[in-house]
């Protein structure tokens, strides 16, 4: 019996009638996945229970997503994204549907800095959704363009997301070969929103922003351009880590050891929080109180994501425990799938699952067992991440019950039924082509 298999479905299950049907937080769905998947040990679930509480305590990525939610609380908090995007809303709001260039580009800015797809979709949308709406676009238009774009949360570096395919891919990927295909990936998703949004631009008659609104570049980089300094912070650990810099020091006595030593997924939250704090120093709170209550406001997202990624990483360790990947092996060789069917049931399954679910809890659920499919039919290893990472960053453009959908549609106004098409259609089914094609060789990527 596919024990690994049949409680990979219960894992799921749970999961999505907990949150959907049952209306509550996603961090109590795992625990109650985690809990229903040790089950499947019988007699020995305690010990599967503490093996997956053991097991999850000792994966860097719990630790490295914490640092990256509270990244990204610092980085809002201090206000420099808003800072960002004034600079990207100089560069492009001269052009038509430049607010919605914005909004792309925000999106790609900010979930390269903290991977959240909602937490993109608001941020950004924030600002662009009504600009969008006062410069000729319909409340639902520009709602779809705020969801479809907030998926760029996970597909641009790093994310949470990346970090956790990272972990289940183990020695057959390294972290800088993630980092630089999800890079490649991400740029093609931003180079099919630009088109799309040229596209629909001259298809609406949309005109570009009156002057009066825009900030000159000049001003702009005056009073914002420190903000661009923390993208040293990313820059910086891959820059020492992967490619001819990372070369040349390596090749140094007393630096070389060390360099293979240094975590990019712990040092870039590290880095760019560090930095968020220097260059918004005057937005900090001044006194003890107001620094407890500024932290305080952040505990939220660390009890959600928290729980979040600590059950589901021990029912991860579980299921490979309760044998996952013998029962998928075992199926597979009794199926004769090639490379391109598999990639596409694979990128099916992600896409329908990111649905109802968030990318993280989508990869924590199904990524390990995607990634065997694929790499057992041939996939690079690299590639096959990279390609389950873009069917993932589906979420946003997933209805009916994505997060980022209602995030837009409540900032513009927009019914969110009226989305749920043109999602599909400009967002989802061209995302998931993407990825087919990265696993199938076709779109090249640097590794």
């Amino acid at each position: 019996m596919p024990t690994g298999l049949i409680a990979l479905s219960a894992f799921i299950a749970v999961i999505i009638i907990w949150n959907v049907a049952c209306k509550r937080n996603m961090g109590e769905a795992m625990l109650l996945g985690f809990l229903v998947t040790a089950a499947f040990a019988g007699p020995d679930a305690p010990e599967a229970l503490v093996t997956g509480l053991r097991g999850a305590l000792d994966e860097e990525v719990l630790y490295a997503a914490m640092a990256f939610v509270f990244m990204a609380y610092a980085i809002d908090r201090t206000g420099l994204i808003g800072k960002i995007l004034t600079i990207l809303n100089s560069l492009v709001g001269r052009i038509r549907g430049g607010p919605v260039l914005v909004d792309a580009t925000g999106s790609a800015a900010m979930g390269a800095l903290s991977g959240s797809n909602s937490g993109n979709t608001a941020a950004t949308g924030s600002f662009t959704g009504p600009w969008m709406v006062r410069t000729g676009w319909s409340p639902e238009r520009s709602a779809t363009f705020m969801a479809g774009n907030g998926g760029l949360g996970a597909a641009m570096p790093p994310s949470s997301s990346m970090v956790i395919m990272i972990g289940f891919a183990g020695s057959m990927v390294t972290t800088g070969q993630v980092y630089l295909a999800l890079l490649c990936a991400g740029i093609y998703q931003l180079a099919w929103r630009v088109l799309l949004i040229a596209h629909l631009a001259r298809r609406d008659g949309i005109q570009r922003a009156p002057s009066a609104e825009l900030q000159p570049l000049s001003r702009a980089l005056r009073e914002g351009g420190a903000a661009l300094t923390i993208v040293l912070g990313a820059l910086v650990p891959i820059a020492i880590t992967v490619g001819p810099i990372a070369s040349t020091l390596s090749n140094n006595n007393l630096l070389g050891v060390s360099l293979n030593e240094i975590s990019i997924l712990t040092w870039i939250p590290v880095l760019v929080t560090a930095l968020a704090l220097l260059i918004g120093r005057r937005t900090l709170p001044r006194g003890t109180q107001a620094w407890a209550d500024w932290l305080v406001a952040a505990m939220p997202r660390f009890t959600s994501i928290g729980a979040l990624l600590f059950f589901a990483v021990a029912a991860s360790e579980t299921l490979t425990n309760l044998g996952l990947a013998g029962d998928i092996e075992a199926i597979l060789s009794d199926v004769h799938l090639n490379k391109y069917v598999m990639a596409l049931l694979v990128g099916v399954l992600i896409a329908v699952i990111a649905g109802p679910l968030s990318s993280t809890a989508t990869l924590t659920a199904v990524g390990h067992v995607s990634l065997l499919a694929l790499v057992s039919v041939g996939v690079d290893p690299v590639l096959a991440v990279t390609a389950i990472l873009v069917f993932a960053s589906t979420e946003g453009a997933s209805p009916p019950a994505s997060g980022s959908i209602f995030v837009a549609a409540g900032i513009t106004g927009a019914k969110p039924e009226k989305m749920f098409l043109p999602l599909i259609g400009y967002y989802m089914l061209p995302i998931m082509l993407i990825g087919c094609l990265i696993a199938w060789g076709v779109l090249p990527v640097l590794t």
